[in-house]
């Protein structure tokens, strides 16, 4: 049985999980996400996604090459 699950609800989940259980403050969590938001609209944006890409199929096991 293959379980498929999106990226951001695992992110979504670590963040959560961050605030709960180590204390991280929520403006910590807010400036992290408007940082991102922000790095999305750079040249570097290809390569994080490229990469983030990558590192999924390497965990899901995925061989397209």
């Amino acid at each position: 049985m293959t379980v498929s699950l999106p990226l951001v609800l695992v992110l979504g989940v670590i963040a959560w999980a961050a605030i709960k259980f180590l204390g991280v403050r929520l403006w910590v969590v807010a400036v992290v996400a408007l940082f991102g938001f922000y790095l999305n609209e750079t040249f570097l944006a290809p390569a994080i996604d490229s990469g983030t890409r990558t590192g999924v199929d390497i965990v899901n096991g995925d061989d397209r090459r």
